[in-house]
Order: structure tokens, then C-alpha cells, then sequence
């Protein structure tokens, strides 16, 4: 049966707000943009769980709005950095920053409570050009013009993947499948980009920087955890999940390590969290399940918090890189007290969030005896340890300041939403017990018992030795990391010019052979403009096959 009105969605309050801040002014558009993270909030915990609203578009059963406890999980922690982000950004005078933030933070809900795959893939372009904006709105064109063409480039895989999926079924139903067709392998190498999977994880650390001292905390919040959501719900228990996770986990975790920028540094562990989450989500059991959502839950909250803690640096210094920096500990004890709490959380030290969520990540791969994962995830948590919770606070705050610039304090919004994430994972890190009702699988790991605590303490302070034991080796240096993202952005550059020395002669050679392929093309081109003009009817999969292969080509040139 169709509905013609349902509850009021959290994503259209978020969308909507954004649409009208730039139509009011002063306090009232502050007062506006703090205003709709809180009804969105509010809304997701009102909404009652069950099958949702129904809309019949064309013969297809659209659900854009379906609660249940999943959607109840990430709207909550979609909702809570959006608050969070909304109160850090109250002295931000861009104006199209603070509309795009709240759209995309409306198109993670929307992504959150979508039970269908049309509706879902709406809100992943509201996403993609909300994010996009947000990026813009600091002045950095290229930056955003690379996020944007990565980003459609996974955009036209999700859409192709989803086309060949309800042309094979005949419905867009959200539901868990395996990626065993060409459609589905597409839906999940589109989602994969969004995640922040190699061999495209450089977008994460390229884009994520550039954005404005406030902006990058709603980036850090949404994309790549929706995209853990999607696969939760799409592809559970997919065993290329585990390999991808386990690749992510590696490759954030060294290139913190190598990182000089602050936000570079996070960002570049943003992938590698995420990786922790695609490994739970390969498992695919009822607590790694679980287990991925209240990572991604506690992730969002501290991921935030030291994105605030590092804008708060920029914003006070001008400067993100710990080898102009040190010294700050004494003059900004706040947000040293922020960034602290941020890395013990990320780095799992007992009684943050961090040891909650990935306690359960660990207890997941024990039960199913993937020793593998447990031992290569153990010893990459060591190493998140070193670089966020040693490396970046000591040349960032405590080492002795040689021409430090000097701070300024922080605004009192910035300073609220520091303080309001650090209650909330020390809360969740000392009460775990306050997450059963919301996560009810990880009612039976252990978490605070002495003989967990203490190993994890164990490991932590192996960690602390190898620090100082290799902190030559750790100490920053100016200048920028190579990443995979130079094989096609800087590469193509040095090749082309020599390959179209060397293969002059052959062009020449083959030049009396333009003719014959001319003619052939032509014929090509006529045939399939005789069906245009006949109305012929394609078949779903040969449009969606055509529409990818031209518009990833095209994507694949631009970005060049």
C-alpha cells in the first residue's frame, strides 16, 4: 500500500536547513544551524522501527525512510557529529560551508534510514556534491575537482551496478547479497571507493586536508562511514571484504607514520580505522557485525574530536605540520586534553570508546578463529598507538617549542564541542554497558575484565618502548608522502611526452590504415543512430555497460 506521508525524516530537517541558512542572517542562521542537527537527533530516536514509509514510483516499492536498529545505530552517531560539527562551526563566516555541511550531513541520514537501492543512490550523490561544496568553500578548486571526479567515478559504478541488479531481479530491494555477477561486483567496487579501498584510498588524505579548520570535521564524519554502512547492509560476511580491510589497516597505519601534517596524518587514519571495520564486516557474523557498526559509532566521535583538536591548532597558529610545531601543551590546554583523549580513544586505550569498539572487533575474529586478522589488527592497533598516541602529540604539543607560532585561544563554540566528544567517549569508554541497549550483540564480550585490560596495557607499553627507541626515525620532516595516487596523477605527465617520441615512427607506419578503420567506425556510428532514430529498445545492462565505460573514461581523462 502507498503512503502518501510519513514520519518526518531526519535527512529532509538536515537537507532543508541547509537549503534555507543562506536565506537568513546573523544569529538566526547560527541559531539555524545548530538547531537542525538537534531535531535530527531527536527524530531518529522518535521514529518508531518497522518497515517504513512506502512510495510507489513506476512500478518500484521506494522506502526512503525505514527504521530499524542499524539506521538507529549510525543516525545516532551521524547526528551526534553533526551537533558536534554545527557547535565547533558556530564562528565559521562561510556561509556555503555551513549550507553544504548540513546537506551532507542530511544525505549521510538519508543513506542511514534508505531501504532501497534508488533512494540510497539519491542520497549517495547529495552526499558526493555536499562534500564537494564543503571542500570548495575554502578556496581550493583542484583539491575539490579531484574529490569530485573520484567520487563520480564511484557514483557511475554504484548506478551501474544497481541498473544491472534490478534489471536481473526486477526490484530495488535493500537486502544482503554476494557479489557473485558483474552488477554486483560493481555496486561493491562503487561502494569500496567511497570507503577509501585501495588502490583509490589517496583520495582520503589529498581531499580531506584541504577543507576549511571547521569543514574537515563533517568530512571525517560521514563518507566512509556510510560506506561501512552500505556494506553492512549489502555485502555482509563477503570474504574480499577481509583482505581489502586488512590492506587499509597497513597502508593508514604506515603512512601516519611517514605523515607530517596533522590532517594528513588523521586522514590517512581514517582508512585505516575503516579497514578495521571492512575486516569485521567480511566476517560477517552477528557481533563482527555489530562489531563494525559500533566501531564506525565510536569512530565518528573520536575522529571528530581530533579533527577539532587539529583545526583548533590551525585556526590558532596557521600551521598543521608537527615539524613547525611543538610546545603547545602549556597554551592550549583544552584542545592538548582533546587531541589526547582522540588518539588514546583511536589507539584502544582502556576506559575510551576505542577500547570498547575494538575490544568487540577482536572478540568477533576470536570466536570465528581468524587468527590472521586478530594477530595482523593487534599489531596494527600497536602501531596506531605510536604515531597518534605518541608521535603526534609529542612534536605537536609537548616537545620543547623551538619557533613555534604563537596561539591564540579558541572560541568558546570550539571549546563546547571539544569538551561535549570527550565526555561522550570517556562515557561510553568507563560505561560500556550504556551501549547494550543500542548494540545488544556485545553484551557478552569482555571488556573491562582485568586480564583484557592488562593485555591491552601490555601492548601499549611495547609500543611506548619501540617509540623511544626509534624516535630519530619517527621525527618529522617537511615535505610530501608518495602515494599511489602519483601513478596517475604525476606519471601519465613524465610518460606521454617520451612514449609519443618513441612511437612516431610507428604512427607513421600505421597511418595507411586510417582509412579502413574510418570507414569501419562509420558504419558502427550509423548502425546504432539507425536505432536511435528507430526507437529501438535497449537492454538495461548494455545501457548501464555503455553509460560506465564513457563516463569512467571521461573521469579517468579529467582527472589527469
Amino acid at each position: 500500500m502507498t503512503e502518501s506521508f510519513g514520519p518526518l525524516s531526519p535527512a529532509l530537517v538536515l537537507i532543508v536547513a541547509g537549503l534555507l541558512l543562506p536565506l537568513v542572517r546573523g544569529w538566526l542562521r547560527n541559531a539555524l544551524f545548530l538547531a537542525a542537527p538537534v531535531a535530527a537527533l531527536a527524530l531518529v530516536w522518535l521514529l518508531p522501527l518497522g518497515p517504513g514509509l512506502v512510495v510507489d514510483w513506476l512500478g518500484l516499492g521506494l522506502v526512503p525512510l525505514a527504521p530499524d536498529q542499524l539506521a538507529r545505530i549510525f543516525g545516532t552517531a551521524f547526528g551526534i557529529a553533526a551537533l558536534a560539527g554545527a557547535l565547533y562551526g558556530q564562528s565559521q563566516e562561510n556561509v556555503a560551508e555551513k549550507a553544504a555541511a548540513l546537506i551532507y550531513a542530511g544525505a549521510a541520514q538519508g543513506i542511514a534510514f534508505a531501504g532501497d537501492l534508488a533512494s540510497l543512490f539519491v542520497f549517495w550523490e547529495v552526499m558526493a556534491i555536499g562534500s564537494t561544496v564543503v571542500i570548495w568553500s575554502n578556496g581550493d578548486t583542484r583539491a575539490g575537482l579531484r574529490y569530485a571526479l573520484i567520487h563520480v567515478l564511484g557514483g557511475i559504478l554504484l548506478f551501474a551496478g544497481i541498473a544491472a541488479e534490478v534489471s536481473a531481479s526486477g526490484s530495488v530491494a535493500l537486502q544482503a547479497v554476494r557479489a557473485d555477477s558483474l552488477g554486483r561486483w560493481l555496486m561493491l567496487a562503487g561502494i569500496l571507493v567511497n570507503a577509501g579501498a585501495p588502490p583509490l584510498s589517496a583520495w582520503v588524505a589529498d581531499a580531506y586536508p584541504k577543507a576549511s579548520w571547521s569543514g574537515t570535521v563533517f568530512l571525517s564524519a560521514f563518507t566512509t562511514k556510510a560506506a561501512v554502512l552500505v556494506l553492512i547492509r549489502l555485502f555482509p560476511g563477503e570474504p574480499a571484504l577481509l583482505w581489502f580491510g586488512l590492506a587499509m589497516a597497513v597502508y593508514g597505519m604506515v603512512y601516519a607514520l611517514l605523515e607530517d601534517d596533522i590532517r594528513r596524518l588523521l586522514s590517512y587514519s581514517i582508512v585505516g580505522q575503516v579497514g578495521f571495520m571492512l575486516v569485521a564486516v567480511g566476517l560477517g557474523s552477528e557481533l563482527a557485525l555489530a562489531a563494525a557498526a559500533l566501531h564506525a559509532f565510536a569512530h565518528i566521535l573520536y575522529k571528530a574530536l581530533l579533527m577539532m583538536a587539529a583545526g583548533a591548532i590551525l585556526k590558532a597558529t596557521g600551521e598543521t605540520r608537527l615539524s613547525a610545531l611543538g610546545g603547545l601543551a602549556a597554551a592550549m590546554p583544552l584542545v592538548t586534553a582533546a587531541m589526547l583523549v582522540g588518539a588514546f580513544s583511536l589507539a584502544a586505550v582502556p576506559l575510551t570508546a576505542g577500547f570498547v569498539s575494538k575490544s568487540a572487533i577482536m572478540a568477533a575474529l576470536a570466536a570465528d578463529h581468524a587468527g590472521l586478522f586478530w594477530f595482523a589488527l593487534t599489531a596494527v592497533s600497536a602501531g596506531s598507538f605510536l604515531y597518534v598516541g605518541l608521535r603526534l602529540p609529542w612534536f605537536a604539543l609537548f616537545r620543547p617549542a623551538g619557533k613555534a607560532p604563537e596561539p591564540r585561544d579558541p572560541a568558546w563554540s570550539m571549546k563546547a564541542a571539544m569538551a561535549l566528544l570527550c565526555g561522550a567517549i570517556l562515557a561510553i569508554g568507563c560505561f560500556p554497558s550504556v551501549l547494550v541497549p543500542l548494540v545488544p550483540e556485545i553484551s557478552g564480550v569482555a571488556i573491562l575484565t582485568p586480564d583484557h585490560v592488562l593485555f591491552q596495557l601490555q601492548l601499549l607499553v611495547a609500543a611506548s618502548c619501540i617509540f623511544v627507541m626509534v624516535l630519530p626515525l619517527l621525527r618529522p620532516r617537511a615535505g610530501s608522502t608518495l602515494d599511489v595516487d602519483w601513478l596517475w596523477r604525476e606519471l601519465p605527465r613524465k610518460v606521454l611526452p617520451a612514449w609519443a617520441r618513441f612511437t612516431r615512427p610507428g604512427r607513421a607506419a600505421l597511418a595507411v590504415l586510417e582509412d579502413p578503420v574510418r570507414a569501419r567506425l562509420s558504419a558502427f556510428s550509423r548502425r546504432f543512430a539507425a536505432e536511435l532514430v528507430n526507437a529501438a529498445n535497449w537492454r538495461t545492462g548494455q545501457i548501464a555497460f555503455w553509460a560506465t565505460t564513457l563516463i569512467a573514461a571521461y573521469v579517468l581523462i579529467a582527472a589527469l
